[in-house]
């Protein structure tokens, strides 16, 4: 067993390196020792409110021989490559979604990865939300039968200040648009619950933004079961609303919003045949909020995914989501990107 509790070292403190701060504080296992970011005074306030140290660049966080993993929280287009440099360090990685924005880093990182021996997990959080636990319960007991259909779709609303509040946001290089930076979550839940995808094809419009990515993403989708499905992204609907994963299968139906199951109808249970389980109504704390200000997400699912990673080191395994998972949905949008932009469907493991 490794020593306990973990040291943390953040690297990057803009909006979502708080909710790792906030996540790592509700740990019992780990305490944050420092941050860096190259912008030095955001990381000097950023330590005076979490009261941890701050190091002047990466490679003064990596000499610490006190932080034993390390949350990337820079810019997306900058994961793979902070990523790796930590892990042939040897130090465990929480990697903010995406993995990255380009497949080629992606692998380049998970190779690191796998070569240094070191435990790494991309950030998908929602997984632990407990409408998604109950809905995985439901498709690993084979309650809703055969997979139809599966939908997920994020509307939300971003202002041109998001955007204008860093020079990196809405660009292809370093963010990717609403598909890869907001509507990727339940691109994630969709693949975890309706299996691998054999093709897609899409369209993507900017409307509501002066970005050079897309702000709405609309994507048909083929599952390698035969199955078929509908992905939907936006940063461009006022005022934003609650994310949305439908399964269909021909034994039943869940519906969950933000983390939570508002439907669900089970072949044989009339019970259950439709509505919202006890204590199932509403949203899960913060992510409705989370529609309108990327600051407002909540931090419970982020607790339970470092958790998790932190019991993967100890016992020597892999974390529930793993860097192969993120390179997996990060395929599914860039997919979903050729298929925009050359006017075509796009096969997976052909494009």
């Amino acid at each position: 067993m490794s020593r306990t509790p973990h040291g943390f070292g953040i690297i990057g403190a803009g909006v979502i390196a708080h909710t790792h701060a906030r996540a790592v504080a509700a740990l019992a296992a780990a305490r944050l020792v420092a941050v860096t970011d190259v912008a030095a005074g955001a990381a000097r306030e950023f330590a005076g409110r979490h009261g941890c140290a701050v190091e002047p660049d990466l490679d003064a966080l990596l000499a610490r021989d006190d932080i034993d993993v390390v949350a990337v929280c820079v810019p997306s287009g900058l994961h793979a490559e902070v990523g790796a440099r930590a892990a042939a360090a040897g130090r465990h990685l929480v990697i903010e979604k995406p993995i990255d924005v380009s497949r080629t880093a992606a692998d380049r990182l998970i190779t690191t990865v796998r070569d240094h021996g070191v435990r790494a997990t991309v950030i998908s959080q929602h997984r632990f939300d407990p409408g998604l636990i109950e809905l995985r319960r439901l498709l690993d007991a084979g309650a809703l039968g055969q997979l139809v259909l599966g939908e997920a779709a994020t509307k939300w609303h971003r202002t041109q200040g998001y955007y204008d509040s860093a020079q990196w946001r809405g660009t292809w290089a370093l963010d990717g648009g609403s598909l890869m930076n907001q509507g990727i979550h339940y691109a994630d839940l969709l693949l975890w619950t309706m299996g691998p995808v054999a093709e897609v094809t899409a369209v993507t419009t900017t409307r509501a933004h002066m970005v050079e990515v897309e702000d709405t993403a609309l994507c048909v989708i083929r599952f390698s079961s035969g199955a078929l499905g509908t992905l939907v992204s936006s940063t461009a609907v006022f005022p934003g609303s609650a994310q949305r994963l439908e399964v269909h299968g021909t034994g039943g139906t869940v519906v969950i919003e933000d983390g939570l199951v508002v439907q669900r109808a089970l072949r044989g249970e009339p019970g259950e045949s439709a509505g919202t389980g006890p204590g199932q109504a509403g949203s899960a704390p913060g992510e409705q909020a989370a529609a309108a200000d990327p600051a407002a997400l909540g931090v419970e699912s982020h607790v339970a995914q470092l958790a998790d990673l932190l019991a993967a080191i100890d016992e020597g395994r892999d974390p529930l989501i793993t860097v192969e998972d993120g390179r997996a949905t990060l395929e599914l949008i860039c997919a979903v990107y050729a298929s925009a932009r050359e006017g075509r469907t796009v096969v997976l493991g052909a494009s």
